[in-house]
């Protein structure tokens, strides 16, 4: 007969949030997929238990199909991510989706999600909402997901890391614009929780100032009704005019350009070389005598 593959949520910070079920669950597994093992052994090991795990990670998973068959087999798998419900931006899903496909039992249970946390204390609107996980990296992909987001009238959820954090809030303020109000939640249940809600241009200024520090759930409000749709294609003039504005305002050049391109036909560097070149041509013009 087959077994069972279990989809373990874990605390997203503070282990008393954790349901006495994913315990017996864990208990119960005759081994754990976990997306590191070393994070899924402290919990085990908070919980008084030991059990053989395998590990299931973005960069493993040509481990799935040893674990689906040993499931077939009739063992039961607890799969869990290092923090909240797995397969929610993360590899798990691959495995959920090949175990459906083979007919095998999936069975959840649930607990903390840091994206549902960060939205219902963000005081942004809940009634709409569209979880974006983390923004591409590749430049060409990461504008196309910036351009389609212009017109997104949902509540908009993003993950972020803290040595991406000042990147990513620059691209969101050049695509949506720097009054669009945004709840940045940070350490959601740790000690060091902070939860504050502002603009994309006043959180750009904060952490200019300020190392970002821990991981980050933003929580940015949609668009108005009709603003972003059919916006006019910007020229490469108006991207660079918004590069200098940027750079008046003391924004370091490289940033500057990076902001104003988000989102536009335009590299960063095509508009950092405009900026360079208006330096030197300061530099070099003769001084009012």
């Amino acid at each position: 007969m087959a077994g069972t593959l279990y989809l373990v949520a874990t605390p997203i910070g503070n282990l008393e949030d954790m349901p006495p079920r994913v315990a017996r669950t864990f208990e119960a597994a005759d081994f754990i997929a976990a997306e590191d093992t070393r994070v899924t052994l402290k919990l085990l090991n908070h919980l008084g238990l030991k059990k053989p795990m395998v590990s299931y990670y973005e960069h493993a998973l040509h481990h799935g199909d040893a674990i689906l068959a040993r499931i077939e087999a009739g063992e039961a798998c607890a799969l869990c991510s290092d923090a909240g419900m797995p397969c929610i931006s993360d590899p798990g899903a691959v495995l959920v989706k090949d175990a459906l496909d083979r007919g095998i039992r999936v069975v959840p249970v649930p607990g903390a999600s840091a994206c549902i946390t960060a939205l219902a204390v963000s005081g942004q609107d809940t009634s709409r909402f569209v979880f974006e996980g983390f923004l591409p990296v590749p430049k060409k992909e990461r504008r196309a997901r910036l351009d389609a987001l212009r017109g997104e009238e949902r509540t908009i959820l993003l993950y972020e890391a803290p040595h991406k954090l000042r990147g990513t809030l620059d691209d969101l303020t050049a695509a949506l614009g720097e009054d669009r109000s945004v709840t940045l939640c940070r350490e959601l249940t740790k000690l060091h929780e902070e939860i504050v809600k502002t603009t994309l241009g006043a959180a750009v200024a904060y952490y200019r100032a300020n190392d970002p520090r821990g991981e980050y759930v933003l929580v940015v409000a949609g668009a108005q009704p009709g603003q972003g749709a059919d916006t006019p294609e910007l020229t490469r003039a108006e991207v660079v005019a918004a590069a200098r504005a940027l750079l008046r305002a003391g924004t370091p050049p490289s940033a500057a350009a990076k902001q104003a391109a988000a989102g536009t036909p335009f590299s960063r560097g095509e508009i950092y070389k405009e900026l360079i070149a208006d330096r030197d041509s300061d530099e070099a013009a003769p001084a009012d005598e």
